[in-house]
């Protein structure tokens, strides 16, 4: 079976069964390899040995920090599951796919928004830019922690006055799907003072469109709904210190690429992806005492995943948290 025909085949029978942001990261996955296996002269996936895995690996080893290598590599283990049941690949090929290793949790520790950082961002737009979209957006991401989809979802009418909360719906037939779809379905309430934000960001500075689907979009562009990439760099440019503060990199704003103009945010040593904001609320919500439970329903994720990839609180926050319980229950 040639390459191209293997990639083509293994992203149709996946491309329905998993959610779009994984399909989308499969899919330059197995651009990627695919462009290394041309590189290499390798057209046929019979021709594959472990020899040319490990040097894919060690290929892509020098362009992506260990984490993402390890989820690109993840990627590739299904793939050439995929191909070996059709006979295209040795059975085995997968198991001859080595990941680095990675800490639990390392990439939740590391790349996470600080609750000293959001309280400063969210200060200063209260005071600079009050209710305006990028406001509401952040001041939802951290208070709610819910993802960039999720945010993307929203319209007008998931607004729940009586109750102070927002309802998440999965919509994948109108361009709005959530990652755990049906099951990523709930109400979070946000409280008087957070949907307060919401419904003064609505009056003042919400644009009036409709998407390509004719419904209203909660949070807007001229062009309709925001898009992911809009999202993104709203979090990627408010992280910087520079925004609030001086730079703590020692950078000139005229010659710096993540200010300048043109400029790339995310180049920032210390923009933070939206996921960063998911992350640093839910362990701002453990390390307040909000049980994990609690948590894992609000945020829409399994306690085991949220021990393991989310919890970033220090020994200490987690026994001031225990022994603050311990001493309600005693009084």
């Amino acid at each position: 079976m040639s390459l191209e025909a293997g990639v083509e085949r293994f992203l149709e029978h996946r491309e329905p069964n998993v959610a779009v942001s994984t399909f989308q990261n499969n899919q330059t996955t197995l651009e990627q390899f695919l462009a290394w296996c041309h590189d290499e002269e390798i057209e046929n996936l019979n021709e594959l040995s472990g020899r040319d895995l490990a040097d894919f690996v060690h290929s892509r080893r020098q362009e992506v920090k260990p984490i993402s290598l390890q989820k690109e590599l993840s990627a590739i283990r299904v793939a050439l599951e995929y191909w070996a049941d059709l006979d295209a690949v040795e059975p085995g090929r997968r198991e001859r796919v080595h990941a680095p290793q990675v800490a639990d949790g390392a990439e939740a520790r590391d790349m996470k928004v600080d609750t000293e950082t959001a309280e400063k961002i969210l200060q200063y737009l209260e005071r600079y830019h009050r209710a305006t979209r990028e406001h509401a957006v952040m001041s939802l991401w951290w208070k709610t922690g819910i993802r960039l989809g999720a945010m993307r979802s929203l319209d007008l009418d998931d607004l729940r006055e009586d109750d102070h909360a927002l309802a998440i719906h999965h919509r994948p037939e109108t361009d709005t799907p959530l990652k755990n779809k049906k099951d990523g379905e709930r109400w979070i309430w946000l409280g008087e003072a957070l949907f307060g934000l919401i419904q003064e960001y609505i009056d003042v500075h919400r644009i009036e469109v409709r998407d390509d689907h004719g419904r209203r979009p909660l949070f807007t562009t001229r062009q309709g709904r925001v898009s992911g990439s809009t999202l993104r760099d709203t979090s990627y440019r408010w992280t910087q210190p520079c925004r609030c503060e001086e730079c703590s990199h020692d950078r000139e704003q005229g010659s710096c690429e993540a200010y300048g103009t043109p400029n790339t945010p995310s180049k920032c040593p210390s923009a933070r992806s939206p996921h960063g904001w998911r992350r640093g609320s839910i362990t701002d919500h453990l390390a307040r005492g909000v049980s994990p439970e609690v948590v894992s329903e609000r945020m829409n994720v399994s306690l085991d995943v949220l021990y393991r990839h989310y919890d970033a609180r220090q020994p200490d926050e987690m026994m001031a948290v225990r022994r603050e319980h311990l001493q309600n229950k005693s009084d």
